[in-house]
């Protein structure tokens, strides 16, 4: 059974009845917010273009990033499944993914931090919908999700990060809105959550 997180809740990626997760699916989802007035049915509906990515930091420093531009991990433990341009259709799908590999990660990466961003610079005010999920990949079984409430007027969303924690691997709901069209321009947002 999947928990719903708040913002800042952590839990633990440990199974229960013992063993620890091997292959990890952070998956994003969001549709774009309905056109409003007279016009709306003659422009068709809105396109939202956000960008996953996955930011891997050794003692608080960035030592590898995987976006829609750079799939695969330089260690390939870590792998972004492409670049979705329009959103979902609503039907809880995820529209872009990431994988994550735990065991092949090298020792040096202790965290990993998620984020979403609108490259096209529409704000969030333009989503609905939205969220992320984290997928045991081994049995399709979704862990944990946190929903994006609201809209806004950011244009990046820090997500959620895995970390380790005693050996033991962890995930946390950020939820930090941010300004940014990509994830270099979130690196000082991320900061304060490493």
């Amino acid at each position: 059974m999947a928990v719903n997180l708040t913002k800042g809740q952590q839990i633990s990626l440990e199974k229960t009845g013992g063993g620890t997760l091997s292959v990890v699916r952070m998956g994003l989802g969001w549709q774009a917010s309905p056109k409003k007035g007279f016009l709306a049915r003659l422009t068709g509906p809105n396109e939202i273009d956000l960008d996953a990515s996955a930011v891997l930091f050794a003692d608080g420093e960035p030592v590898d990033v995987v976006f829609f531009q750079h799939l695969v991990s330089e260690d390939g433990a870590v792998r972004h499944t492409g670049d979705n341009l329009v959103g979902g259709a609503g039907q809880g799908g995820d529209d872009e993914a990431i994988l994550v590999d735990l065991p092949r990660l090298p020792a040096h990466v202790d965290q990993i931090v998620f984020t979403v961003n609108s490259f096209t610079g529409q704000t969030f005010a333009d989503v609905q919908n939205a969220f992320c999920r984290l997928i045991d990949e081994t049995t399709g079984q979704e862990l944990a999700r946190y929903t994006l409430s609201g809209g806004g007027v950011y244009t990046a969303q820090i997500m959620a990060k895995v970390h380790r924690s005693g050996g033991t691997w962890h995930m946390s709901a950020i939820g930090e809105p941010a300004q940014g069209r990509t994830f270099q321009d979130l690196l000082p947002t991320i900061a304060a959550h490493l």
